[in-house]
């Protein structure tokens, strides 16, 4: 540790930094921050731990339990890159909640209750997990909050529009006018100058690689104009949390700075393919790419050992529950619906993208072989969400949950009858149904602890009545004639 914090206070003495943003997410996953002069890391006693009022995060302390400890871990801090004013040269660490009065790590911390607990159980049996999320988001000219329509695409009588109040898709800004307009579901690897987003996905790898993100690929995604994704190289359980709030850290101000929207609400556009966070994961006994891929099995169909299926198992066993956890949101299950693309049935198979798990078959090497688990998208926290996934697969290891036989059609064209004779069952409808299935998932409840689990069950059931509590302008257009 004391090297960390060496390196760390050489880092920021080299670069000339003059602010820290001290960073951890609360029980929801929005990453919050705090400033520190640099100067407190460099010379003062920063690296002991800052304290800050526990009852103002939602989902951490009441009132009078409000003082609590944030403790930087240094082995993660960063610098800044788009940030090149001297005056306001930063970087960014993420730390841990502590109880007060030396008393460890809290149970409402994601980070370092959850998923750092999860990876050193894993750790002390002698094996390590690594996760590859592919996390989608829109990047809009504009929106107008107090002007929203309920359809971006047609007017009220059914007729193309121009009702922009709703987010302001990229070719409508005035440098754009006469470019092509990508049709909604048509935006797959399109090209400039039907894809506007060329340069800003440039300048958004350049600075996460600035940050540690490696970036393998990046595109255009289904969705219409502005609807992107780029996919970094795997890490293990904590870093690769940290490394979803750095992408999605550098997506937003990287936008800003060009002076768009980056946004990863699942679905902000009606009739057209939301944002998903697929999460490849595999197994390995000792240290990833190092070691023995435990998902592999050369002699085995596919390419997948007994283990990877019985960790198949444990997803489809727990995937009710693991939809409250990976889709969090209201706006979540207006993605999880037949017709785009989005995962709806409980089953698994090689190569099919209509199942929940799928399983890649790019490459016969063993090291490749992984799991895909398409059920989060990139609302969730990621600390609560990939833990989550971890522990309901080896969930099935332990209990040897047999996966059945994968499906090998289009799951989307087989009809109600076929689904029940294959014993396929379908996700949640509504984040409602969901958090029901969670509050009887006795694994889920402890890898969260009890502490995460009720404050995540109090918030997320208060949300859900906000929702039906709203009337929304689709229930004007719809009803205002009776």
């Amino acid at each position: 540790m004391e090297d960390a914090i060496e390196n760390a206070r050489n880092l920021l003495e080299k670069n000339e930094v003059k602010q820290v943003l001290c960073a951890f997410s609360d029980v929801r996953g929005y990453l919050l921050t705090f400033s520190i002069p640099a100067r407190e890391f460099i010379e003062g006693s920063a690296f002991d731990g800052l304290g800050f009022d526990g009852s103002s995060v939602r989902g951490f302390k009441s009132i009078e339990q409000s003082d609590m400890i944030w403790m930087p871990d240094p082995e993660t801090l960063k610098i800044i890159p788009w940030i090149e004013d001297p005056i306001q040269k930063s970087a960014i660490v993420f730390g841990e909640v502590h109880e007060p009065w030396g008393s460890g790590v809290s149970e409402c911390d994601p980070r370092g209750y959850v998923a750092k607990r999860v990876q050193k159980e894993l750790e002390g049996q002698g094996m390590n997990a690594i996760f590859g999320p592919e996390i989608e988001f829109f990047v809009f000219q504009s929106i107008d909050l107090r002007n929203l329509t309920w359809d971006l695409w047609t007017s009220p009588s059914g007729g193309v529009g121009d009702s922009w109040g709703a987010p302001r898709i990229l070719p409508k800004s005035p440098e754009l006018e006469g470019s092509y307009i990508i049709r909604p579901k048509e935006g797959y690897f399109r090209t400039p100058p039907e894809d506007t987003t060329t340069e800003y996905r440039n300048e958004l790898v350049y600075n996460l690689e600035k940050l540690g993100v490696i970036v393998e690929y990046h595109h255009h995604e289904v969705a219409t104009a502005g609807q992107i994704e780029l996919d970094f190289k795997p890490k293990k359980l904590t870093p690769v949390c940290d490394a979803v709030y750095l992408y999605k850290f550098a997506a937003k101000n990287i936008a800003r700075k060009n002076g768009l929207i980056a946004t990863f609400m699942p679905k902000p556009i009606y009739l057209d393919n939301a944002s998903g966070m697929h999460t490849h994961q595999s197994l390995w006994k000792g240290e990833p790419f190092n070691g023995e891929n435990i998902f592999a099995d050369p002699n085995e169909e596919f390419f997948l050992s007994q283990k990877a299926r019985y960790y198949i198992g444990g997803l489809l066993e727990h995937a009710k529950a693991l939809t409250a956890i990976c889709c969090p949101t209201v706006n979540s299950y207006k993605r999880l619906v037949p017709g785009f693309e989005a995962p709806i049935n409980i089953c698994w198979s090689p190569r099919n993208r209509s199942a929940l798990v799928r399983v890649p078959m790019y490459k016969r090497n063993p090291s490749a072989i992984r799991v895909e688990y398409r059920g989060a998208d990139p609302s969730c926290n990621p600390y609560l969400a990939i833990s989550a996934q971890l522990a309901a697969g080896l969930d099935g290891i332990k209990k040897k949950i047999e996966p059945g036989d994968p499906i090998m059609k289009d799951v989307y064209e087989l009809s109600p009858r076929e689904k029940r004779e294959l014993k396929i069952g379908e996700l949640p409808t509504t984040l409602r149904d969901a958090l029901d299935h969670l509050a009887t998932d006795e694994v889920l409840q402890k890898v969260l602890g009890s502490h995460i689990f009720d404050k995540f069950m109090e918030l997320k059931i208060e949300e859900w009545n906000q929702f039906c509590l709203y009337i929304t302008p689709w229930e004007y257009m719809k009803y205002f004639d009776i």
